[in-house]
């Protein structure tokens, strides 16, 4: 059971990184918002899957994309709703994983 913890924990250190690190290239490789937009599938995606409160703090600290009204109202969502069910996994010891 603490393996499962630990794969877990790495899981959301590894999502948030991966989050960080596609706002960085992302901005870079476009200029910030001068250049060509990229499409806002990948940043939601990656949100969803446990990097929405990176991507959201990352987005403020390198000042990219603050403009675009939807990624401003679904990411704290996206951000709200990833605590939430990052607390249940932890509180209820995986058991939903558990098959019997």
């Amino acid at each position: 059971m603490v393996l499962l913890y630990i794969i877990f924990a790495v899981y959301i250190l590894a999502i948030n990184f991966y989050a960080v690190i596609l706002i960085k290239t992302q901005r870079d490789e476009y200029g910030g918002n001068d250049g060509k937009p990229v499409g806002d599938g990948k940043l939601i995606l990656t949100a969803i899957l446990g990097g929405a409160i990176s991507i959201y703090v990352s987005m403020f600290v390198m000042r990219y994309r603050l403009n675009n009204i939807l990624l401003m109202v679904i990411l704290p969502v996206i951000a709200v709703l990833n605590v939430w069910f990052f607390f249940l996994a932890f509180r209820s010891g995986f058991t939903f994983f558990v098959v019997n």
